[in-house]
């Protein structure tokens, strides 16, 4: 057979594959992928060695010699006959181990006997531990030589679709079909997915730790991903780690410190991957797609040719950086790519984080970034951190209908073809096109009766914050108050802006007119002018809570004896179920309110329009009087110029559909939002009952609408317990402490169930007290 390169083999692996192996191998490409765009941005230094001859490949790991740091597999149910067979005669005549899965298609000692290199077997958590039991004793038995266990959720385990369960019934013959023996109830061969009728959910530490317990082999840990992970592992027992995320690596490589071997899991296919992992901190790397990929094209000859190249590829990466053997692998070989320790090297950036604005470095700005890095780090976890729309409800088609409404609207009004056309590819006003449409809809549904003069159309209500906050804001005696906890987009506003921020923090029943009363008293006795409060009166973010009647008229009396203003940011009213309260603004009669809009959660996220609604009276030194909202069209002029006028016609078109009844359309959307609520609810009083959490000090508000509400518990739900909760758990959600500007919050977690369905709601549910109750024994 003529040689083949590695890119050969991947070529020809992808062509004619059968459906079914087209998922497998598209849901382990899914899996890599984080790691596969990290080897892509990493380079390597050329340098020159001075050792005699080929650089050295071998690396000995847990008492074994490996020809290269290479871990053939994990292999399980392969597609061509005999593959297992073909790939671990492979491996084992390339001096390189390999691990099977417990759903190996071949008897542990069958595979054990034709393996020349050392074998391992990576196992799951069984529901039924007697079955655990026995695999690992026939593993000991059959010769294999470590173990392997992969935390977290299981329903992604990948098994190639002639995996079966030979090895676990208690005759474990050779072959057998799932219709035969104890294990008949599983039906035929079927679908893969089927075998994980026999796991269990989810694996924690907790089986780490029993599975140390009931075998004398090593046992290495797989799917670390952090430092914090790295220790805990090591703290129940494990003999080496699977590192999954190579941009974790060097930490994990750092925390372990060599006590134990350390491995990358997945997404090397080429030699200068291998070394780049060993550079991070990695002893030896998993490799499975190559392989894969040699078996699909030349059965073992394939797979030999295949192990071959990638050996020889890493020789000749070792001898690009004049490295002269594995073992003196170590970061300065790295060119390029995220920096991995301290001394990599690299030009310096031209830019010092200590010249840049202060906001830059400001915790609020950087929550938001961690959360997102949490999500992206652990994607199996089931995270309740998301306050997004669910986009399900949403119709793509919709969006042109409600386009081609809007320009009917506007022929029909009539405005000519030529007009139609500038108000589509023009800027437009900076003010917005739409605010007729936008005033009427505030007229029947929300009782906000103003001009359409006196509205300004934003991109999206992070844009109106910054225009009333630059607008109200004239120097450094003027404070923005909030109602705190808060949303982190108006103190991030305030931020970037160099405001002052006082938070009147609320208490656990909801906000108190007395507590904004003493606070604007205070700053006034420090020389400071009040200038606004920021507030949401319903289903409020994050907190959950919704403003009583009596506290709305309160609150309106205050501010027109304080003559502060209050700026309202209500997005969560028309997507919640019931008569909601009345807005701040309808019951205005002195213009001290700043109603702030979105259509964000009602038309649709992407559109990204929102409103202001200024009519507050300005008047200039020379006695003209005009419109706050004129003055904050004027700052927009100067930062996004106008707002997308495609968007504009697409809520234009909507809210025309709807004669402008917002809540009309969006009784579906608010009913499965309250479903949604009602359904964490139940989940949560079953998971942990009313006798059981007042014994642990954990208690919930019960709120009826929106999207969130808030968990406290006794320990700290700090950014460590929140990677704990994901990494162990494979559950997120937000630390309240978020949300605090002043600080707070620490006993506090916001859950958001606006985008999850009844199944991930029960289970996540389900982890979520499963973390609470170990957190709580630690505490």
């Amino acid at each position: 057979m003529a040689a083949r390169g590695l890119d050969e083999y991947a070529r020809l692996a992808r062509e004619g594959l059968h459906s079914v192996l087209s998922e497998f191998l598209e849901d382990e490409e899914r899996t890599w992928a984080g790691n596969r765009e990290a080897f892509d941005r990493v380079g390597l230094w050329q340098g020159s060695s001075g050792h005699p001859g080929p650089p050295e490949t071998a690396t000995k790991i847990l008492d074994s010699v490996w020809s290269a740091p290479l871990l053939v597999g994990p292999l399980a149910g392969l597609v061509r006959p005999d593959g297992e067979l073909a790939v671990v005669r492979a491996a084992g005549a390339a001096g390189l181990p390999a691990v099977v899965s417990a759903f190996t298609g071949r008897n542990l000692a069958e595979l054990c006997s034709a393996a020349e290199g050392p074998l391992w077997l990576r196992t799951h958590p069984f529901r039924d531990r007697s079955m655990a039991r026995r695999l690992v004793a026939s593993a000991a038995d059959a010769g294999c030589e470590a173990l392997m266990l992969a935390l977290g959720p299981q329903r992604h385990v990948r098994f190639g679709p002639g995996a079966v369960p030979v090895n676990l019934a208690e005759e474990n013959p050779i072959r057998r079909p799932y219709g035969v023996g104890p294990l008949a109830d599983l039906g035929g061969y079927g679908p893969y997915a089927d075998l994980r009728a026999l796991l269990d959910a989810f694996a924690d530490w907790s089986d780490v730790e029993w599975l140390r317990s009931v075998t004398s082999l090593p046992v290495l840990v797989a799917g670390v991903r952090s430092a914090a992970g790295a220790v805990r592992a090591l703290e129940s027992g494990a003999d080496g780690i699977v590192a999954e995320v190579l941009e974790t690596l060097p930490a994990i490589a750092a925390a372990v410190d060599g006590r134990v071997p350390v491995l990358l899991g997945g997404g090397n296919r080429r030699g200068a991957d291998v070394l780049a992992s060993l550079a991070c901190g990695a002893d030896a790397v998993m490799v499975d797609r190559p392989v894969l990929d040699g078996l699909l094209v030349a059965a073992r000859e394939g797979v030999t040719e295949v192990l071959d190249d990638l050996v020889e590829e890493l020789r000749a990466a070792l001898a690009f950086t004049g490295t002269g053997s594995v073992a003196e692998v170590g970061a300065e070989v790295l060119r390029t790519g995220y920096p991995v320790s301290a001394s990599t090297s690299g030009p310096a950036p031209a830019l010092r984080k200590s010249d840049l604005h202060a906001s830059v470095s400001d915790p609020v700005l950087g929550t938001m970034t961690f959360l997102n890095e949490v999500t992206h780090r652990y994607p199996d976890a089931i995270s309740f951190a998301p306050g997004r729309p669910y986009d399900g409800l949403f119709d793509t088609e919709q969006i042109i209908t409600d386009i081609r409404r809007y320009l009917d609207h506007l022929t029909e009004q009539g405005s000519s073809p030529q007009a139609i056309r500038t108000a589509m590819y023009q800027y437009g006003p900076t003010a917005g096109q739409i605010r007729e449409i936008i005033a009427d809809s505030l007229r029947v549904d929300e009782n906000i009766d103003v001009p359409h003069e006196s509205i300004v159309v934003t991109v999206g209500a992070q844009e109106a914050m910054l225009l009333v906050l630059r607008a109200l804001i004239t120097g450094p005696d003027d404070v923005l108050l909030v109602a705190s906890p808060c949303y982190v987009g108006i103190t991030g506003a305030a931020r970037l802006l160099d405001i002052a921020v006082t938070a009147v923090e609320e208490r656990e029943d909801g906000f108190s007119c007395d507590d904004l009363d003493a606070a604007i008293r205070h700053e006034r006795a420090r020389g400071r002018r009040p200038r606004a409060f920021y507030v949401v009166p319903d289903h409020s973010n994050p907190s959950g809570t919704t403003m009583s009647p009596a506290t709305r008229a309160s609150l309106l009396k205050l501010a027109s004896r304080h003559d502060i203003l209050i700026i309202e940011d209500s997005p969560y009213r028309m997507v919640s179920p019931g008569t909601p309260q009345p807005t701040l603004k309808s019951l205005d009669r002195a213009r001290s309110v700043v109603h702030i809009g979105s259509y964000a959660k009602t038309v649709f996220p992407g559109a990204r329009v929102g409103f202001a609604v200024a009519d507050q009276h300005v008047v200039d030194d020379s006695g003209r009087t005009g419109l706050l909202a004129d003055e904050l069209a004027k700052i927009k002029s100067m930062v996004t110029v106008n707002t997308s006028s495609l968007s504009q016609a697409a809520v234009a078109g909507a809210l025309l559909a709807s004669d402008g009844r917002i809540s009309e359309m969006n009784k579906e959307a608010a009913a499965y939002y309250g479903n949604a609520m009602q359904a964490t609810l139940r989940c949560l009083d079953r998971n942990l009952p009313a006798d059981r959490r007042a014994a642990l000090g954990v208690r919930w508000n019960e709120p009826t609408g929106g999207f969130f509400l808030t968990v406290r518990v006794p320990f700290r739900a700090d950014n460590e317990a929140l990677t704990r909760s994901a990494e162990e758990f494979g559950v997120i959600w937000t630390p309240m402490s978020y949300f605090y500007p002043q600080g707070g919050g620490h006993h506090g977690i916001r859950l958001s169930t606006s985008y999850l369905t009844p199944a991930e709601i029960e289970e996540g549910t389900a982890r979520l007290a499963r973390f609470i109750e170990a957190e709580c024994a630690e505490s």
